[in-house]
């Protein structure tokens, strides 16, 4: 797709002309709503500035500025976020903001974990779940596995492109001038069609129109060598990047593999009712033999 355009802001820039944001060209806006573990934190122009956004027609993204320091402190923020967001419907990514200098001294691996523990909750209650922070800091302190797995926003100002690949936005000046917004304010460039993607995957609030892939099939509280077969199969599943759920070798089906079933209803676009039937079985085989 066309790369889009967007302005991200916070209480600091008080009232915004969102009409007028739109008006040079601006398809969307991430908003901050708020930072920390606590909802007194939430940003105190959060509500009207999403109100304005969505009257101006804006597609409309979210961000919570972390200080986690534990895999708990990110758990935290992760419900306080969306509980400051609650009921309502975006069409850009959630996004996870790390860059705080305190974080920045902490091992690669508690990092990683941090992010893993606030996007997966996100991911768990049906919201696409993305990273921001800046280029240095995805460069020294997150892995790549981390950064394939969640949607990347990166920061890189004054450059051509910035120094990291595989990024769903960019925001690429901290100095723009945009008529509606009295200070200087962030810009972005976003590179995927993201109000498809909700749409299409029913995420962010976004109504599900999906059908049963089976209605009949292996289900919870199963067991049994059919289930045994059905969790090696995918167990193979997860290596091929179907789902990201660890399973026990046994025959019995709980609810991790209630929950990785689910996770490939969903990429596929079918609706998540636990039931690996027949032609789940067939999804499966036929992504293994690609």
């Amino acid at each position: 797709m066309e790369k889009a355009k967007g302005i991200d802001v916070s209480h600091w820039q008080g009232r915004i002309d969102f009409d007028k944001v739109k008006s040079q060209g601006y398809s969307f806006v991430m908003i901050n709503a708020g930072y920390g573990k606590y909802i007194s934190q939430k940003d105190e122009n959060f509500e009207k500035n999403y109100a304005a956004a969505r009257k101006a027609g804006l597609n409309i993204g979210t961000y919570w500025y972390s200080y986690a320091l534990t895999e708990a402190d990110a758990l935290a923020e992760a419900k306080t976020f969306l509980e400051a967001v609650k009921g309502k419907k975006f069409e850009y990514p959630l996004a996870f903001d790390i860059e705080d200098a305190s974080q920045s001294e902490l091992p690669n691996a508690a990092i990683n974990k941090i992010i893993e523990t606030f996007c997966d909750y996100l991911e768990s209650n049906g919201y696409y779940a993305a990273v921001y922070s800046y280029a240095n800091f995805f460069k020294r302190k997150v892995s790549d596995s981390v950064k394939s797995r969640y949607d990347i926003w990166v920061a890189h100002f004054d450059v051509a492109k910035p120094a990291i690949s595989n990024y769903g936005m960019w925001q690429y000046t901290s100095k723009g001038t945009v008529n509606g917004v009295s200070d200087r304010c962030d810009c972005n460039y976003a590179y995927k069609d993201y109000p498809a993607i909700m749409k299409k995957k029913c995420l962010n609030l976004y109504p599900s129109n999906a059908k049963n892939l089976d209605t009949t099939g292996y289900k919870k509280g199963d067991k049994g060598n059919g289930v045994l077969a059905l969790k090696y199969l995918l167990m193979l599943a997860k290596k091929k990047g179907m789902h990201n759920i660890n399973l026990d070798k046994n025959d019995i089906f709980g609810a991790g593999t209630q929950k990785a079933v689910n996770n490939i209803l969903k990429n596929h676009s079918y609706s998540q009712n636990g039931i690996a039937g027949k032609k789940f079985i067939d999804l499966i085989g036929n992504e293994l033999l690609k």
